[in-house]
């Protein structure tokens, strides 16, 4: 599995939670500053409908046709102004960000934190300041990354091609490359200049295009059980790629289900109670299922979000049996890889394991029975045999 998806925010967004929420994973949840400080690893998944579903054979891996396919989530240490120059655990929080393919910025929608994540006792804070801190932050990070030598390299070499392969060369470790640099100068005209004379504020609108097309970002407008709707309008409103959440809500329900309690399906709008609650659980219950009936507690809609609007990712299931839709156990549609898309039965050879890319002779569509040569593009939810020379798998 390497796709990875980093949480970030300044403390007291309710991020922990929300990553407690995604994953299960048992971290610490606490009401104050930089209640993470080493990153937390766990799993979580994204949402898709299972093909069995569809189909005469059940695979037992989904829950009423729904497949859950894992992703990573990490969970940064909380933000605050000029991290960048490592104020607070700016080092910690932006070395955690460098392998993630994206990034879910937690925002206190209610407006209840000010810049620093202290909690204020009013809904007072404008949230959009924290959507702006991350995207500035990571901008001036990777700005001041390029400025590093810049001067002695500026001198010494004259090719604008050159300037491309230092640039990519400086940012290597943040998965940004060479054709990611070109795009962004030729987008910004900065070719048509000499290197030696490009501004500080050049590099920083270079750092930010290389931010926006390297690093994308999507807004968890969280606590919104408690959000006055003003300030849920306004971030939604202002970001395009905002998800309205709550991180607690959906906590609840997993740790109910968790204890037997409901039957509660993350990315569900509704649920029963199911097992023995006392008055005051019940209660709480119902009302979670008022809330959920709305339009879902946002988690599962923000990391669907991320993967397939964003970051462009489908889902294909490799069989090697493709009239039972099973594997050499017998297991049906056991696997579900994330690919991106436009990728083809080759890149999932790959995927599956080199050896088996190396040997590719050609694929087999599952549900059509029909020949795919290497260069076919997938679609989402495709069921692909893969003939090959390789004995491995």
């Amino acid at each position: 599995m390497s796709l990875s998806i980093a949480l970030a925010g300044k403390p007291n967004t309710g991020k922990s939670t929300f990553f407690k929420a995604a994953t299960l994973a048992d971290v610490e949840i606490a009401n104050y500053p930089f209640t993470t400080i080493d990153a937390n690893r766990a799993i979580s998944h994204v949402r898709t409908q299972c093909p069995c579903d569809q189909l005469s054979a059940r695979c037992g891996y989904c829950i009423d046709g729904v497949r859950f396919v894992p992703v990573e989530l990490v969970d940064v240490a909380g933000l605050v102004p000029e991290a960048h120059k490592g104020r607070g655990l700016g080092n910690a929080f932006l070395d955690n960000l460098r392998q993630s393919e994206a990034i879910i910025n937690v925002v206190d929608a209610s407006g209840g934190t000010d810049i620093e994540g202290n909690v204020l006792g009013t809904c007072s804070h404008d949230p959009l300041e924290d959507v702006r801190l991350l995207e500035n932050e990571l901008s001036l990070w990777i700005a001041g990354i390029v400025k590093k030598n810049w001067l002695r390299l500026t001198k010494r070499v004259e090719p604008r091609a050159a300037i491309i392969d230092f640039i990519a060369a400086q940012l290597s470790g943040l998965n940004i490359n060479e054709h990611h640099v070109k795009t962004a100068c030729i987008k910004l005209g900065l070719l048509d200049k000499q290197p030696a004379s490009w501004s500080e504020e050049d590099i920083v609108t270079l750092a930010h295009e290389l931010r926006k097309s390297t690093k994308p970002i999507v807004v968890a407008a969280n606590k919104k059980d408690v959000a006055p709707r003003q300030m849920m309008e306004r971030v939604t409103q202002a970001c395009k790629d905002a998800v309205p959440t709550s991180g607690a809500a959906e906590l609840a329900l997993r740790l109910a289900h968790q204890k037997g309690v409901t039957d509660y399906v993350p990315g569900n709008t509704h649920f029963h109670i199911i097992g023995q609650a006392n008055e005051e659980q019940r209660r709480a219950l119902e009302r979670l299922q008022h809330f959920v009936a709305q339009a879902g507690t946002g988690v599962q809609a923000c990391l669907n979000k991320v993967v397939f609007d964003i970051l462009k990712y489908i889902i294909v299931f490799p069989v090697e049996d493709e009239n039972r839709l099973s594997d050499k156990e017998g297991r049906i549609l056991p696997d579900a890889f994330l690919i991106k898309a436009g990728q083809t039965t080759r890149d999932l050879a790959f995927k599956v394991h080199s050896d088996i890319g190396k040997g590719f002779i050609y694929a087999v569509d599952a549900r059509t029975k029909k020949r795919l040569g290497e260069h076919h593009v997938l679609e989402d939810g495709d069921i692909i045999k893969i003939v090959t020379t390789s004995r491995t798998k």
